[in-house]
């Protein structure tokens, strides 16, 4: 039963995102697909794009560092970037691990504490997601003026937008609610799972605490935007690639981005399906037609996808060649002091 359930978590993601895919370009003519990315598909715009894919990254693990040095744990950098350039590639496959992979890593190179590491990285949750919540609340404050200007200009109104919704996309829908709700849960019940024995508790709470005695809260400030900034550009300059969404705003672009971002929490490899199906919606409220519209999610969601692959498999070869790194027994003394002294505090 155990061995089914595991298949089942792993096969449950890969199956609703290709059922979406599935549904989403069932009848979507190859040949003038093609045609529009070999002729009309500015690539020099989509590879300056990926330059921010990188840079995400690389801020995401400056941010990690930084998080980790309050609870007596020093990683060297080139780790903590190759541990998350692998991270983001093994959630292709299993979505949500790569958050345990890359502390599994840091500790088997650089004698990190695996719970006290994990610890940080559900402090990163909580910052992200108190971010694009913001960001979020933003953009709607910004976008909602033009948005309804949109909708009275062009003569569309909400029933009209919600009337383009066959009863798959509805289906489609809920079942992206359903599997956010599920994965919520999931993970919920994955950190409780952390909790058994007293030093691992500690080392968790240590790590979730950690941002309290941050050596710079500006600095990790900066990269947590950074990160999403780097997000942001990634998505809005892959606009410039092609002509039917070259004009859109960055506000546009941001509110369009917000909705991208929520698609992914649903589990499946880097939200494929969820993520296409989000962004192409919102194209088409704003005027796009649906063949362009489809084509624009899968080419960038495809291309961003590949970036991830490609900086994976970079990490995982560099990683190959850095030396481990073991702790002396003096530095684990002054971890244990570390840790509680924090608990005293």
């Amino acid at each position: 039963m155990e061995t089914i359930k595991k298949i089942l978590k792993i096969l449950f993601p890969f199956v609703l995102g290709l059922g979406i895919l599935w549904w989403m370009y069932r009848g979507t003519d190859w040949s003038e697909f093609w045609q529009r990315v070999t002729q009309e598909m500015k690539w020099e715009w989509m590879l300056f794009s990926l330059v921010f894919g990188v840079t995400a990254q690389t801020f995401r693990a400056r941010r990690w560092k930084l998080a980790l040095e309050p609870v007596g744990e020093h990683p060297r950098l080139r780790t903590c970037v190759d541990s998350i350039f692998i991270s983001y590639a093994a959630s292709l496959v299993v979505p949500r691990v790569g958050e345990v992979a890359r502390c599994g890593m840091l500790k088997r190179k650089d004698g990190t504490s695996f719970t006290k590491s994990l610890g940080t990285v559900v402090t990163e949750r909580v910052v992200d997601s108190l971010l694009i919540m913001l960001i979020t609340a933003f953009a709607l404050a910004m976008q909602l003026p033009t948005f309804l200007k949109f909708l009275h200009t062009s003569g569309t109104s909400v029933h009209g937008i919600l009337a383009r919704f066959t009863q798959t996309g509805y289906l489609v829908t809920f079942l992206c609610i359903i599997a956010i709700v599920v994965t919520l849960l999931v993970l919920i019940g994955r950190y409780a799972a952390f909790k058994k024995g007293k030093d691992i508790l500690l080392d968790l709470k240590s790590g979730v605490l950690s941002l309290r005695h941050v050596r710079s809260l500006p600095l990790y400030l900066f990269y947590s935007i950074g990160i999403w900034v780097s997000y942001f550009l990634h998505f809005y300059i892959a606009f410039f690639c092609f002509d039917f969404t070259a004009h859109f705003s960055p506000f546009t672009v941001l509110l369009i981005f917000c909705v991208g971002s929520f698609a992914v929490l649903v589990p499946t490899p880097n939200g494929a399906g969820p993520w296409h199906f989000a962004v192409k919606t919102m194209l088409v409220i704003y005027g796009v037609a649906e063949i362009p519209a489809v084509m624009f999610a899968l080419i960038v969601h495809t291309i961003q996808t590949f970036l991830v692959v490609i900086l994976g498999v970079i990490g995982w070869m560099d990683l190959s060649f850095i030396p481990t790194r073991k702790k002396t027994a003096e530095a684990e003394k002054n971890e244990t002091t570390t840790i509680n002294l924090q608990t005293n505090n």
